[in-house]
């Protein structure tokens, strides 16, 4: 198979550089020429020309930032018919702009499936992501080894939409689970409760969730550097849950009340820290 990847961020350079180890010819596109170079030492063709890594390849993964980078990258670079080529979108965006891209896509006679994952940049590498598939499922069928490739068990979701809302949902999570444990951890530490006591109690509850022990040094120590997901990210996915929340009638303050958090994380310069980094606003300390 031919697979051009669209976007050397911190998720296309694990993502291209797994599937040419596993012997796919794979085709690496960026804006900016010096990501590309790491994965051009590493054998994979490269380059800045969008028509040219659509023109190499009959699968296209776009791990672009969002709707609109997809827009300006892809579609209007693009030549007019994607005929016999299947655009895999692995990004986090909203279902109703999954809906428009798969439509653009579909009027160029090309192929479409949204493809979100769970997981950063360790399971990209190790090809442990949690992949979830929206489309015709006949075509998940047969970019199986494609997704197989990057994590070990696909699942196929539904159409076109169900994936993006699917991935919306799972990373509202990381927000709540994120907010909830630091406002915890932060009166813990205030009312000096031991908190090996506090964490070994919590880990015998229902309430326990194992992000709460990863993320727990990075407060302790109030370190957020080399993020695999930093609070920008998470402020963006935080954003796009709440519009399409409220599009099907949700009742969304508490999620709001998060989301100004991040807001207020971002203003600290914490837009590229991991997005642990919430503790800060949450629990104020020194400022790392």
């Amino acid at each position: 198979m031919r697979i051009s990847v669209f976007g050397m961020g911190l998720m296309g350079t694990p993502i291209a550089l797994k599937l040419a180890q596993e012997n796919f010819l794979v085709t690496a596109y960026n804006r900016t020429a010096e990501k590309l170079n790491p994965l051009e030492e590493q054998g994979l063709t490269v380059t800045t020309n969008p028509q040219t890594a659509i023109a190499n390849s009959d699968y296209l993964i776009l791990t672009l930032s969002d709707a609109a980078a997809i827009q300006t990258v892809f579609l209007e670079n693009a030549d007019t018919f994607f005929t016999g080529k299947t655009i895999i979108q692995m990004g986090t965006i909203a279902p109703e702009e999954s809906k428009a891209i798969a439509k653009a896509v579909q009027e160029r006679q090309g192929q479409y499936l949204e493809a979100p994952v769970l997981g950063s940049i360790p399971e990209a590498k190790k090809g442990t992501l949690l992949v979830m598939v929206g489309g015709e499922e006949t075509l998940f069928q047969a970019c199986l080894p494609i997704f197989k490739t990057l994590g070990q068990d696909p699942k196929y979701i539904g159409v076109v939409g169900q994936a993006a809302a699917l991935k919306l949902a799972l990373n509202q999570l990381i927000a709540g689970l994120t907010a909830s444990f630091s406002l915890s951890l932060g009166l813990i530490q205030r009312e000096k409760v031991d908190l090996d006591k506090f964490m070994g109690i919590l880990r015998d509850s229902a309430l326990y969730a194992p992000t709460f022990d990863k993320k727990l040094p990075r407060m302790g120590d109030r370190t957020f550097a080399n993020p695999n997901f930093p609070t920008k990210h998470l402020l963006k996915d935080t954003r796009l849950f709440l519009a399409a929340a409220k599009t099907v009638g949700l009742e969304t303050t508490g999620l709001e009340g998060i989301r100004e958090i991040i807001e207020q994380a971002i203003a600290l310069n914490l837009a590229e820290a991991d997005y642990s980094a919430i503790y800060q606003v949450i629990n104020p300390g020194p400022t790392p």
